[in-house]
């Protein structure tokens, strides 16, 4: 389990952006910044295992969670 932090920003076209300074290459796009956070986690797995299957270093920011893990949690109101 990594911990990343998630930039959202509204694009002047309408929707929602994604990214991770922690995770190059991580682009999220959502209708709203709760689906851009509701899709960011699978997003951010699956670039990570793609990394590791074809021996690309993980970012240097990148570190895995110490257990046990405290997160912040989004609750939407």
């Amino acid at each position: 389990m990594y911990q990343i932090t998630l930039e959202i920003q509204k694009l002047e076209e309408g929707p929602y952006l994604g990214t991770s300074p922690e995770l190059p290459g991580l682009i999220v796009q959502g209708a709203s910044p709760e689906e851009v956070v509701e899709l960011a986690p699978d997003l951010a797995r699956e670039l990570i295992e793609v990394m590791l299957e074809i021996g690309e270093a993980l970012p240097a920011g990148l570190r895995p969670l110490a257990s046990p893990t405290r997160v912040p949690l989004v609750v939407p109101a």
